[in-house]
């Protein structure tokens, strides 16, 4: 591609929106241009980049034995009541009507579309197992879209669908599928790990995310530095510590701290370590018939609540929450700082690392008091104990092996194993081998390809702009010449390579402005980020030499002009390019 022929509008100055790497990169590369709040515009670099995101996820994607389909973006509300989700999914949902007041709405995801092409076309268990997958665009309506495309509201995704006469057979995909993403993954070249995950409103009883390792990543991961044990922090198993052995428990004494309200002024006014302290959270709950509770959940000083866990522990008492300061203050008369286990008159629910101590400090239930010498059984003889917490660094591994390691993980994948529920609520059935209508199972596999463009950057980037993994870079070689409109051999030459080079398969982009300075060619060849770059002028030719140099790498390497194509050859790998590039 030549430079006077294409369209990179390219920005000097960081964007004040832009917050984290990717963001800002993409939009002074010139990728993408904001139409609206987490709307963008993919412009003909950030196409060239999507485009070839989207060529590996389908060879891979073909390669496993899915099949491609193409689902519409606007979908029928009727399919999502059926299911239940139509009211279920909330406000993120874009819901419109067409112009004869029939609900539609702008599909999230596709589990009902594709759960009703299955049931109108296959009726026999002699069709399973199957697979379909479509790669298309997506919207959800976030609140507070940020962070550029990886946090909007229209984005590519792929999501692929399998349906299954038992779960031995589900089972055989779901393993094809994990296997896949990690080929996808690694080709596109990015540092992953696959973690156990919660299935959340999707739903099922078994899922895996796929997260891109990242300082900028929202999600926290848990792995184990010794085994391949990985988890999403929300799903990691907290093991239960050896409980300590006191022979000779302390007195149980109320001491003064006045204004004391928080863990770490609590142990910075005691001299005391946040592993001796205890704090205790009150949980307000609602069943669906109205009935409304209060109970306590008590954590370590030093450890943080799951709310996922705390949800499955307390699911009998309904709907949870954090209780107010308004409900805090109504039960106990004290303030958050002040509440403790001891005499406190609801369900107590004590995490594993808490009960295991021998004695500790609490609030006393009185505003600006503590408890000192507290011990389980004989202050506090009633509660029920479980995993409530996060983990943190230096955790056993819930595998027996190793100690766990926290990282930042940006989600770009998610699968799952949906069993039966949307054919079930949706009447799938196929007939079985005796002759009988059965549900089929179905697993559900979605892999953001806008995100990966996002989270490759946020991956790979220095002060200077983009280092782009050379599978997915836009162009794999510029060629820089100076003083082009002055120089005819800097012309000949570079025109020369820049033919050989597109010959012999390779994605280059020629620098063929009249009068950029060299200056601002490196520039901009840095902040968009191909791989690879020769630069060509008078008096390296003169000396039948040319400059080049890989973007990683920051060393100039004078090659002579004669081995510069055999060179390209046996060090730039040639990938195939998307029609469209």
């Amino acid at each position: 591609m030549r430079l006077s022929k294409y369209f990179i509008p390219v920005l000097k100055e960081n964007p004040k929106e832009a917050q984290i790497a990717s963001h800002r990169l993409m939009l002074r590369a010139g990728m993408i241009q904001q139409s609206s709040a987490g709307i963008y515009t993919w412009l003909p670099l950030g196409l060239k980049v999507l485009s070839k995101i989207e060529q590996i996820v389908r060879e891979e994607q073909t390669a496993s034995g899915a099949h491609e389909i193409k689902m519409p973006t606007i979908q029928p509300a009727e399919l999502w009541q059926e299911s239940g989700r139509y009211e279920d999914y909330g406000l993120e949902m874009l819901r419109v009507k067409d112009r004869h007041d029939r609900d539609m709405l702008y599909g999230p995801t596709n589990e009902e579309q594709v759960t009703d092409i299955f049931r109108s076309h296959v009726k026999s268990y002699r069709a399973l197992p199957l697979n379909l997958y479509h790669i298309q665009w997506k919207f959800r309506d976030e609140v507070r879209p940020r962070f550029g495309i990886m946090r909007g509201r229209e984005f590519l995704m792929k999501d692929a669908y399998s349906f299954h006469l038992d779960q031995t057979s589900l089972q055989q995909t779901y393993e094809v599928m994990f296997e896949t993403y990690g080929k996808i993954l690694s080709r596109i070249g990015l540092n992953f790990r696959s973690v156990i995950a919660d299935t959340g409103s999707i739903g099922g009883n078994h899922s895996h995310e796929f997260h891109v390792i990242a300082d900028s990543g929202e999600d926290a991961i848990a792995f184990s530095d010794e085994s391949g044990y990985s988890a999403n922090v929300e799903k990691a198993e907290a093991l239960a510590p050896k409980s300590e052995v006191i022979t000779k428990p302390p007195l149980l004494a109320e001491i003064k701290t006045p204004g004391i309200k928080t863990i770490e002024q609590l142990c910075e006014f005691l001299n005391i370590c946040k592993t001796r302290v205890v704090k205790t959270l009150l949980i307000y709950s609602k069943r669906e018939n109205g009935d409304k509770k209060l109970s306590a959940i008590v954590l370590r000083g030093d450890h943080q609540l799951n709310m996922l866990k705390a949800e499955k522990v307390l699911q009998s008492h309904g709907e949870i929450e954090l209780a107010t300061q308004a409900h805090i203050k109504e039960f106990t008369g004290c303030t958050t700082g002040s509440i403790g286990p001891v005499d406190l008159k609801v369900d107590l629910f004590v995490d594993y690392s808490a009960a295991a101590l021998g004695s500790f400090i609490c609030g006393a239930n009185k505003e600006d008091l503590h408890f000192t010498g507290v011990c389980w059984g004989r202050d506090c003889p009633s509660y029920k104990v479980a995993d409530l917490r996060n983990v943190i660094n230096g955790d056993p591994s819930p595998d027996g092996i190793g100690r766990l390691k926290i990282a930042r993980g940006i989600e770009v994948g998610h699968i799952f194993q949906l069993g039966k529920k949307y054919s079930s609520l949706m009447k799938a059935t196929v007939l079985d081998e005796a002759g009988q209508d059965t549900p089929m199972y179905m697993g559900c596999y979605g892999i953001g390809v806008g995100r990966l463009a996002a989270a490759a950057i946020e991956q790979n980037h220095d002060c200077k702009g983009i280092i782009w993994p050379e599978p997915i870079a836009p162009f794999q070689i510029a060629i820089i010449p100076i003083n082009l409109h002055k120089s005819q051999i800097v012309k000949e030459y570079s025109e020369n390579m820049y033919k050989k080079l597109m010959a012999a398969g390779y994605d280059v982009l020629l620098m063929d402005m009249q009068k950029m300075r060299l200056g601002n060619m490196l520039y901009d060849i840095e902040l968009i980020g191909i791989p690879h770059r020769l630069v060509i002028g008078e008096k390296g030719l003169s000396n039948g030499q040319v400059e080049y140099r890989h973007r990683s790498r920051g060393e100039n390497e004078p090659l002579a002009v004669e081995v510069v194509l055999n060179f390209i050859k046996q060090h730039v790998p040639l990938y195939s390019l998307p029609l469209n590039c």
